[in-house]
Protein backbone atom coordinates (compact mmCIF):
# COMPACT_ATOMS: atom_id res chain seq x y z
CA UNK A 1 0.00 0.00 0.00
CA UNK A 2 1.47 3.27 -1.00
CA UNK A 3 0.82 6.49 1.40
CA UNK A 4 -0.59 9.36 -0.17
CA UNK A 5 2.60 11.32 -1.56
CA UNK A 6 3.25 8.25 -3.32
CA UNK A 7 -0.24 8.24 -5.16
CA UNK A 8 -0.03 11.81 -6.02
CA UNK A 9 3.63 11.03 -7.54
CA UNK A 10 2.39 8.24 -9.34
CA UNK A 11 -0.82 10.50 -10.97
CA UNK A 12 1.09 12.98 -11.86
CA UNK A 13 3.89 10.45 -13.37
CA UNK A 14 0.66 9.35 -15.31
CA UNK A 15 -0.90 12.42 -16.61
CA UNK A 16 2.12 13.61 -17.71
CA UNK A 17 3.20 10.18 -19.60
CA UNK A 18 -0.01 10.80 -21.37
CA UNK A 19 0.70 13.83 -22.33
CA UNK A 20 3.93 12.55 -23.57
CA UNK A 21 5.96 15.42 -21.81
CA UNK A 22 8.93 14.55 -20.13
CA UNK A 23 10.02 15.39 -16.63
CA UNK A 24 11.36 18.89 -18.01
CA UNK A 25 8.44 20.16 -20.21
CA UNK A 26 5.92 19.70 -17.09
CA UNK A 27 8.66 21.08 -14.81
CA UNK A 28 8.59 24.45 -17.17
CA UNK A 29 4.96 24.38 -18.39
CA UNK A 30 4.42 24.70 -13.63
CA UNK A 31 7.06 26.60 -13.14
CA UNK A 32 9.12 24.47 -10.69
CA UNK A 33 12.53 22.69 -10.87
CA UNK A 34 12.53 19.54 -12.48
CA UNK A 35 14.03 17.83 -9.14
CA UNK A 36 11.38 19.11 -7.04
CA UNK A 37 9.35 17.71 -9.73
CA UNK A 38 11.25 14.15 -9.90
CA UNK A 39 10.86 14.33 -6.19
CA UNK A 40 7.40 15.09 -6.03
CA UNK A 41 6.64 11.85 -8.74
CA UNK A 42 8.53 9.88 -6.26
CA UNK A 43 6.89 10.49 -3.22
CA UNK A 44 10.00 12.02 -1.76
CA UNK A 45 7.86 15.82 -1.41
CA UNK A 46 5.13 17.18 0.19
CA UNK A 47 4.03 20.27 -1.68
CA UNK A 48 2.02 23.21 -1.33
CA UNK A 49 -1.28 23.79 -2.39
CA UNK A 50 0.14 26.81 -4.38
CA UNK A 51 2.30 23.50 -6.36
CA UNK A 52 -0.21 21.05 -6.90
CA UNK A 53 -2.58 23.42 -8.40
CA UNK A 54 0.35 25.07 -10.60
CA UNK A 55 0.59 21.25 -12.17
CA UNK A 56 -2.64 20.95 -12.30
CA UNK A 57 -2.95 23.87 -14.62
CA UNK A 58 -0.33 22.81 -16.47
CA UNK A 59 -1.93 19.53 -16.76
CA UNK A 60 -5.35 21.28 -17.84
CA UNK A 61 -7.17 18.80 -15.31
CA UNK A 62 -8.63 20.11 -12.10
CA UNK A 63 -7.72 19.86 -8.85
CA UNK A 64 -10.54 16.84 -8.29
CA UNK A 65 -8.91 15.28 -11.91
CA UNK A 66 -5.59 15.22 -10.36
CA UNK A 67 -6.82 13.63 -6.92
CA UNK A 68 -9.05 11.19 -9.22
CA UNK A 69 -8.21 7.22 -7.56
CA UNK A 70 -6.42 8.17 -5.12
CA UNK A 71 -6.99 6.30 -1.78
CA UNK A 72 -8.29 7.43 1.48
CA UNK A 73 -6.18 7.32 4.20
Amino acid sequence: MFGIKEQLGMRIVYLRKNRHWSQEELAFRSSINKNYLSDLENGRRNPSLTIISRIAAALGVSLSELFKGLEDL
